[in-house]
């Protein structure tokens, strides 16, 4: 479990709070914010029992990180966390309907998968995110895991092009030959590539400033029209010069 709370005022108006939901009911407004994000602001075809809500099989596995404004009284921050003992319950990986992981095999009883992440379109100022990250951090450092690993989603707006280039674009940033994975829906990237600039979504940015890998390439989701690239970071490897960003030290 995640012990340690955290707190930040972002200006004077905003009392922010990062933790893990205890209830069905904060669980239940991520999964709201989660639909406005994806659904509504994305246009995903998502697949809702409950309108308005983004739920599947996976949910009732994961433990949800969220990050509240107290003095708003809303949740504006999201990401979902499986543990490597939920994934063998649930029946695997949610990244495992996307690629072929057999060689992260020896990794699993070791590796968290996050996803889902999301944040308010009013709070993107960079506060949230840093919250996320170190709720993330400590999840991992308190729990003993050592690999956590998600999918980094490019949008396919354009068709498909700025995906194409960025995945180009990040040769160096490739993992080792033994931790490739392959999609099973491939994007065709060869066909797909040009010669205009790679544009890195943000968060994928700060997933490769902290030190994670590119796993391979890119799986085309057609439900939420992106291109996804499965990344792996290595706690005991996050980049000192951006470990601030990312983890936040303490000591007991």
């Amino acid at each position: 479990m995640l012990h340690l709370e955290r707190r930040l005022t972002e200006q004077k108006s905003r009392n922010l709070w990062v933790g893990l939901a205890t209830s069905e009911s904060e669980i239940l407004e991520a999964q709201k914010l989660r639909y406005r994000v994806f659904a509504e602001e994305m246009g995903a075809r998502l697949s809702c029992r409950v309108p308005g809500v983004d739920r599947d099989h996976f949910d009732p596995w994961c433990q949800h990180l969220i990050v509240r404004d107290e003095t708003q009284g809303r949740i504006v921050g999201t990401y979902r966390i499986l543990t490597p003992e939920a994934a063998r319950r649930v029946g695997g990986y949610y990244a495992e309907t996307e690629f072929d992981i057999t060689r992260f095999l020896h990794l699993r009883d070791r590796m968290v998968e996050i996803g889902r992440s999301c944040i308010d379109a009013d709070y993107r100022s960079g506060a949230v995110i840093t919250l996320l990250w170190n709720g993330l951090a400590r999840f991992m450092v308190e729990n003993g895991y050592d690999y956590l690993m998600g999918c980094a989603s490019i949008g396919m707006g354009d068709g498909g092009h700025n995906a194409a280039n960025v995945f180009t674009a990040l040769h160096d940033k490739m993992a080792d030959i033994e931790y490739r994975v392959f999609p099973r829906h491939p994007l065709p990237v060869e066909h797909l590539v040009n010669d205009t600039p790679a544009e890195v979504p943000p968060l994928l940015k700060g997933y490769l400033r902290a030190g994670a890998q590119v796993c391979g390439e890119p799986a085309w989701d057609p439900d939420f029209n992106t291109a996804d690239l499965l990344i792996m970071l290595t706690m005991s490897r996050v980049d000192n010069r951006y470990a601030r960003h990312f983890v936040e030290r303490q000591h007991a």
